[in-house]
Parts: structure tokens; sequence; C-alpha cells
């Protein structure tokens, strides 16, 4: 992915977030099995699926950090599972790294004389 660099192009992972309910009990709205995705900066959720927004203020800061490509033995490589932030509840939230997506700097950037077509614009969308 070197030769990427030079082209201002890097590449993210999609996520999958799901809900985990282990043995111990659950305090908070988690149901197991709800997901949501991250695609690129946009946060997926099919209908009906949900998140506390206590739970996800917890997980926001990490997903920008598992979509990028680390070491392998970088914990942020191998640990999947993120407890709920309050500490009686016994809900997870298991993040599964999926296919890699492509992006460019200048599909991306603020920076007014770096700046090219929005990506998410790039491919039609834009809803």
């Amino acid at each position: 992915m070197s030769g990427d660099a030079g082209r201002g192009e890097f590449w993210l992972y999609d996520l999958k977030v799901e809900t985990v309910v282990g043995d111990r009990h659950v305090v908070c709205r988690h149901v197991e099995g709800e997901t949501f995705r991250v695609e690129g900066e946009t946060l997926v959720f099919d209908a009906g699926q949900r998140v506390s927004m206590y739970a996800l203020a917890a997980l926001l800061p990490l997903l920008p950090a598992k979509q990028r490509v680390t070491d392998d033995s970088d914990w942020m490589s191998t640990d999947t599972e993120v407890a709920c932030p309050d500490p009686h509840c016994g809900g997870r939230f298991r993040i599964t790294r999926l296919g890699k997506r492509r992006f460019s700097h200048g599909e991306t950037t603020g920076l007014p004389d770096a700046r090219t077509q929005p990506y998410w614009r790039a491919d039609g969308g834009g809803e």
C-alpha cells in the first residue's frame, strides 16, 4: 500500500458493530444481535436496529482507529469486544473489520487547494 500513498490514496476498513450479551446481567438497552455498520464516515443502521446513545458515545472514539490498517500484533487488530460504559452492565459490542474501501485525500480533505469532489458524491450517492 505504500505505492498508494504517492497518489494520495488510503484504505479504511468497513466495520460491523454487533451487540453481544454475555453471562452478566444487562442493565442498559442491549439486544443480542442488533448491529450497525461503519462505511467511511457513515454509520449505517438497517431498519429496526438500535443502539443506546451512551454506548455509542463510548464506541465512537474507537471506530476511526479500528478502521485504520494496523500491525497484526497491535491490540487494535486483535481485540474485538468493547464493554458497555455502565460498569454494572454485562453488554458488550463486537467490532468486526469487513472489507477495505479506498479513499483519496482530495475526496476527504477540507483543505481548499487539495479538494476534489467529495467521495460520497463520486459514486452518485449523497442521500
